[in-house]
């Protein structure tokens, strides 16, 4: 997930929605199978990309070092290896390179209609009314294929740990085996792709907000906000037993959530706890939350990464109408722009569980307290 500032207000947007999201569409790639405008000629330059990350992008011109300065990990995990990353892989990663994707993966013309915590957002650089632009997609093809790989791989290397599962899918490696190095480094370097392919996407959003509105990226002070996985292993350092320890923190359909303090965190917001974002589904709200000392002490430091599906993407392709959820949005005032009908129909806001009850329950749990309610203008769907 990615948040981007403008000093736009929601009046301005609503008025140039519709050249804005045809720029949008038109700058950058999104659907099933969607190929980057930017192709990598080598696997050697594709291996530069797995280890360096949005790194690799800054240096071609895709965005600026105060870029980097609000990602997790500044865009980049060091453990990454793309020696560990199968050519199966890297096949599919290298053509969609600075691609949006398909499925729940959207370009989203925001404005923030309420601040919880005035102090918090003032902080972010967030105000109601303010325009924002959120990017929502990961590490495409390449993430599917490192994880498959080494599913099939852990399945055939612990047949015991297999026998005591209730499924198969949850297979594991122990901790500090020669198969959970390797698969930590790999997935590393899928996350690094992600983080590229976010800060490319970045850079042709920036571009087209310049063609729709007739100004530079600069003048529509189009910042960063802040940047954050939300299916990702890494080793982190926690407080256990009152001492601290090295860990493996596995986020699966969570994100993280640290506290004041933390040196992780860019040192603009530190006082103040790490950016939390927590997107809703298409035509419902998504949410700017702060990571918090309970979330540290509770949960490792991590919270709900989104809504969640309450219903199969097979049940809303038959409960729903393309036709019918976009005329219904429009009537609130939501412009969506899709590459196909079944991608729509796919993410009707209905398939996804109530958003605003998710962090209402971060909130009250501790985990990730409430800064600001973003609501949707307009929509690009892959």
């Amino acid at each position: 997930m990615r948040l981007v500032r403008t000093n736009l207000v929601k009046k301005q947007a609503e008025e140039n929605i519709h050249p804005l999201l045809e720029a949008l569409f038109r700058n950058v790639p999104s659907g099933l199978g969607s190929k980057g405008k930017t192709k990598v000629q080598t696997q050697e330059e594709f291996d530069n990309v797995l280890k360096l990350g949005a790194r690799w992008a800054v240096e071609h011109g895709f965005g600026t070092e105060q870029d980097l300065k609000h990602l997790e990990e500044e865009g980049c995990i060091k453990v990454a290896d793309p020696k560990y990353v199968s050519p199966e892989a890297k096949k599919r990663g290298m053509p969609q390179l600075g691609s949006l994707g398909s499925g729940n993966h959207f370009l989203e013309i925001q404005y923030v209609e309420k601040i919880f915590d005035k102090k918090v957002a003032k902080a972010f650089g967030l105000e109601e009314g303010q325009v924002t632009l959120m990017i929502h997609t990961g590490s495409r093809g390449i993430g599917h294929q490192v994880c498959s790989d080494y599913i099939r791989e852990m399945e055939k290397a612990y047949p015991d740990i297999i026998a005591k599962l209730p499924d198969r899918e949850l297979i594991y490696a122990p901790a500090g085996s020669d198969i959970a190095e390797r698969y930590l480094k790999a997935m590393s370097a899928a996350a690094n792709f992600a983080w590229c392919n976010r800060q490319m996407i970045l850079h042709w959003s920036r571009q087209a907000f310049e063609e729709a509105l007739g100004k530079s990226w600069e003048d529509l002070d189009m910042q960063v906000v802040y940047d954050v996985a939300h299916n990702l292993a890494k080793v982190e350092e926690h407080k256990i037993d009152g001492k601290l320890r090295k860990v493996y923190v596995h986020r699966k359909g969570a994100t993280r959530s640290f506290g004041p303090g933390r040196p992780e965190i860019p040192s603009d917001y530190r006082s103040v706890g790490q950016p939390v974002l927590i997107p809703g589904s298409m035509g419902t709200a998504s949410y700017v939350l702060v990571g918090s000392e309970t979330a540290m002490e509770k949960t490792f430091g991590s919270t709900a990464h989104g809504a969640g599906r309450m219903m199969s993407r097979g049940e809303a392709i038959r409960s729903y109408r393309a036709d019918t959820i976009v005329k219904e949005l429009g009537d609130r005032g939501i412009i969506i722009k899709a590459a196909s009908k079944m991608g729509i129909v796919e993410e009707a806001p209905g398939a996804y569980k109530d958003i605003d009850e998710v962090a209402r329950v971060s909130h009250e749990a501790g985990i990730g307290n409430l800064v600001a309610r973003l609501k949707p203008i307009g929509v690009v769907k892959g």
